[in-house]
């Protein structure tokens, strides 16, 4: 799936995970800078997600101290649990037992380096 060579880490983040996030932040209701620095996006994507999200109901805007707050509706924290039960179910068993990306090398290769030394 990653071509040779590049990282998980390094990949570009979906749509989905994109809007996970922006939930995430909003759970109890924050501004719209603190969404674009924390959840890493520019001032456009940002506004297309915030749109897009207000539109579906996943995001409510309400207005705070003459401050407009977005928060998560309840169809937005049930969108957010199950897409954390989902991105649970896809990890591998390495990945849901906490390994990190070293690899062992085969017992063969083991044996013989030992014997070297």
């Amino acid at each position: 799936m990653n071509p040779a060579g590049s990282s998980p880490s390094s990949k570009r983040r979906d749509k989905l995970s994109i809007i996970a996030e922006i939930l995430g932040i909003a759970k109890e209701g924050t501004l719209k800078t603190q969404i674009m620095y924390r959840a890493n996006l520019s001032f456009t994507q940002l506004n297309d997600y915030l749109r897009f999200m207000l539109k579906v109901d996943l995001l409510e805007k309400v207005l705070q101290n003459d401050k407009e707050i977005y928060k998560a509706t309840a169809k937005g924290m049930d969108f957010l649990q199950r897409y954390h039960e989902i991105t649970e179910l896809l990890k591998s068993d390495e990945e849901a037992s906490g390994k990190n990306d070293i690899k062992i090398p085969p017992p063969h290769l083991l044996k013989r380096s030992q014997n070297l030394a």
